[in-house]
């Protein structure tokens, strides 16, 4: 009899995790390396959310607290969705998490059972298959393409869908690719989700305040209310506040599968670090000039990476909307050889040589569920993207 899990045999480790820590031990042996690999804002968290932090820990806020959150931020969260999104939550309907994926990996766990089918669009966040095959369920991959810049249409959604299907997870701004769905793009897909009323929605609105330009942000139960009952709202302090470390994810939805939730992490975890929820509620409550400030950095980094991955020979890179992040496309160079005489067979090859040769840590795409493509996270600074990309270059440019 085995010791470990069968369940450990239907996932594989996450490569974003796995490339950025190869990145780490090249760099240990003194290595030049760039990491272009990690999905994290590289700015500090705001002055006031540490300032809430601290102040949380003076007055004692150091106990156990309730599975589902602090109240005041459940209500600060229900406030935020209000107040932004224009969805009426009531706090009880509102759940806190050690970070999105925990609030991802309950819902799965709270709803899938085993044969039930979820669709998933491709490109993908790495962990969302694997959870769901963690917890019996069976992803189901649709492929978008970058001529549709890697959105999703209303008739690959129908086409998709089956008896089976119980959820589709939907990610805007999308982790890799950036792509952002526009308000009639989303009532596209609504519209197919109305046809079908076993299915319910997951939305990861994680990268929500990070879009550029005149792109006006919307999230599927805002654009469709009667998608209100079966969807879950999922978001975080993450990305927009940059306070990856202080894991606190949410999520908000109908009130029977929030206390399902509640229950397993209850058995798991039980409530997130108090201080960090604390640092949160200042987050959700306080000023927000930071998002503001931020965002003009990311779009100023997007447009250089972009224009300078375009320059490179054989890469064709899409200017996406939001997050940070680019799905540039390495078609034009698979079956050329590199420096090292390593033929680039795939997406796979082509960062691993980049890596080696150049010291530019990126991410394949076939990691995403769509290649050959990489994955580039520009969350750096202006002068290192400008240093990696010139790199990038000069690696295309030296394949033969």
């Amino acid at each position: 009899m085995a010791f470990l899990a069968d369940a450990l045999s239907r996932i594989k480790p996450s490569a974003t995790i796995a490339v950025t820590q190869m990145a780490r031990e090249l760099k240990a042996q003194g290595k030049d390396v760039i990491s272009l690999s990690v999905g994290e804002p590289d700015f500090d968290t705001p002055q006031n959310i540490k300032d809430a932090a601290v102040a949380a820990i003076a007055r004692g806020e150091t106990k156990y607290t309730p599975v589902a959150g602090i109240p005041e931020l459940r209500k600060a969260i229900a406030d935020k969705f209000k107040r932004e999104n224009g969805l009426d939550y009531k706090p009880e309907q509102v759940i806190v998490g050690t970070g999105g994926k925990q609030i991802l990996f309950n819902a799965f766990m709270a709803t899938i059972n085993p044969g039930d089918e979820v669709v998933i669009p491709a490109p993908f966040w790495v962990s969302y298959p694997e959870m769901i095959a963690l917890c019996g369920g069976t992803p189901v991959f649709v492929e978008t393409t970058i001529e549709n810049n890697f959105k999703l249409t209303a008739e690959q959604l129908d086409k998709a869908i089956t008896p089976k299907t119980k959820w589709f997870m939907f990610n805007s701004p999308s982790n890799p690719s950036g792509a952002a769905y526009s308000k009639e793009e989303l009532k596209a897909l609504t519209d197919v989700l109305l046809k079908h009323p076993h299915v319910w929605v997951l939305t990861d609105d994680m990268y929500e305040h990070l879009v550029f330009g005149d792109f006006v942000y919307y999230t599927p139960a805002q654009v469709e209310p009667k998608l209100y009952e079966r969807t879950l709202t999922m978001n975080g302090v993450s990305k927009a506040y940059a306070m990856t470390g202080w894991r606190i994810g949410y999520a908000a939805g109908p009130l029977p599968l929030i206390k399902a939730m509640d229950m397993i992490q209850g058995q798991q975890t039980s409530g997130a670090c108090s201080v960090a929820q604390w640092a949160a509620v200042e987050a959700l409550n306080g000023p927000q000039d930071f998002i503001t400030e931020s965002k003009k950095a990311f779009e100023e980094r997007r447009d250089l990476v972009v224009s300078m991955l375009n320059q490179a020979s054989g890469i064709v890179c899409p200017k996406p909307e939001g997050a940070f992040y680019v799905y540039p496309s390495c078609a034009a160079l698979i079956g050329k050889t590199a420096p090292s005489g390593k033929v680039i067979a795939n997406d796979e090859d082509f960062v691993m040589e980049l890596l080696a040769t150049e010291g530019v840590a990126t991410v394949h795409g076939s990691s995403f569920g769509l290649g050959p493509n990489f994955r580039v996270s520009y969350a750096t600074s202006n002068a290192k993207l400008e240093e990696a990309c010139s790199r990038i270059q000069r690696f295309c440019a030296s394949l033969k």
